[in-house]
């Protein structure tokens, strides 16, 4: 008898005879599938909201006169949404010191650019301190 017709130990006889799967528990289950719905939660949340649907861009600042200034700005949103944005003034040390919420209505498809989607815009705020910049803080969507 050669060596290669010698049977080789089997793995059971040495490290036992290995035990049977068990179907999956319904624990295991539950976990899965809350961990399967929290992905998809987090999935149909990343999508809805990617996109703004109010965007703003600081275009300008100015001192109007003393306690005044002036900030310019454009909007983009859909033409026909009413939006609000807050203009800030800030002072050296960028302390608030002038703000004030604009409404910006529906537009026209011949008004600002992308057929009148980005608008400009120049607002008047009234300061309590000397001012050295100016912006948008925030802009939102009115609902009817």
């Amino acid at each position: 008898m050669s060596s290669a017709d010698t049977p080789t130990p089997r793995v059971a006889n040495r490290y036992g005879t290995p035990k049977p799967k068990k179907p999956m528990g319904r624990v295991r289950m539950l976990v899965v599938a809350a961990v399967l719905a929290a992905v998809a939660a987090v999935a149909a949340v990343a999508l809805t909201s990617g996109s703004p649907a109010v965007s703003s861009k600081d275009v300008g600042f100015s001192l109007s006169s003393e306690g005044r200034a002036g900030v310019d700005f454009e909007v983009t949103k859909d033409r026909s949404d009413t939006a609000q944005c807050a203009v800030q003034v800030l002072s050296e040390n960028y302390a608030v010191v002038g703000w004030k919420v604009v409404t910006i209505g529906p537009n026209s498809a011949d008004e600002g650019v992308n057929d009148g989607g980005t608008t400009a815009h120049r607002v008047d705020v009234r300061t309590d301190s000397p001012a050295v910049s100016g912006g948008v803080n925030a802009c939102w969507i009115v609902g009817d």
